[in-house]
């Protein structure tokens, strides 16, 4: 059997950048680390690459693993490669963020592994090169959201339009004209009615809808542009 002669152990990690809405903002997954190095310090979910593993098999193990979610929007984001990233060993990080609906979470998996749901609007500081980690990552959502419609998988199977507005708000930290919203919204083809209202409201705002699956589909792998000026926003 051939072998590659290297002299040096290089360890590849998974960091995974979770995001979900709780219907008002934007919400970070971090875990409050209770094992050293920066023992009591607020880290990004993650783990190493198994020698048997590919990289995307890997990543969503470990979502499934912190979080019990499976089946997730989950995209490879970038490397992070600098030597002395982690003060321990020389570890490549291969970076990932995911879109997940706060409601399906397994709780009790969270609370085992000490993490929390933090807004990302007072995010605390992060170990390592974790802080980068996760600008790039806003930093992509927003740019994909206004292309592709992935910001749906952040909220639950049924949903007002009042509420895919606030998680469009949220994710671009700036208000909408509720009119537009509604109109361009309206005009994708990308909801369906459930004859069914949201029992909180009492105006016809709470028209609860579902996700055109078909539709959506097409979003996400055709170029077609959902909302293009919330890239400038």
């Amino acid at each position: 059997m051939i072998h590659y002669t290297h002299p040096s152990r290089i360890l590849v990690a998974l960091d995974c950048i979770i995001f979900g809405f709780d219907g008002e903002e934007i919400k970070l997954l971090l875990i409050k680390r209770n094992f050293e190095p920066e023992k009591g310090k607020w880290s990004l979910m993650g783990g190493f690459l198994n020698d048997t593993e590919d990289l995307e098999a890997a990543s969503q193990r470990i979502l499934y693993e912190l979080t019990g979610l499976t089946n997730n929007y989950l995209e490879q984001l970038q490397t992070f490669g600098a030597v002395n990233r982690d003060p321990v060993e020389r570890t490549i990080s291969v970076v990932y963020y995911a879109l997940v609906n706060i409601e399906q979470q397994d709780v009790n998996t969270i609370k085992a592994h000490n993490a929390y749901w933090l807004s990302l609007n007072n995010k605390p500081e992060l170990i390592f090169d974790h802080n980068a980690m996760v600008e790039q990552a806003l930093h992509r959502l927003r740019y994909k959201a206004a292309l592709h419609a992935i910001g749906f998988e952040l909220l639950p199977e049924k949903f007002t339009i009042p509420q895919l507005q606030k998680l469009y708000e949220a994710i671009y930290k700036t208000q909408l004209d509720r009119r537009n919203f509604s109109r361009k919204i309206m005009s994708t083809g990308l909801l369906v009615s459930t004859g069914e209202k949201d029992t909180n409201s009492v105006t016809k705002k709470g028209q609860l809808y579902r996700l055109n699956s078909e539709k959506y589909q097409q979003y996400l792998t055709d170029y077609v542009s959902f909302f293009p000026e919330l890239t400038l926003a």
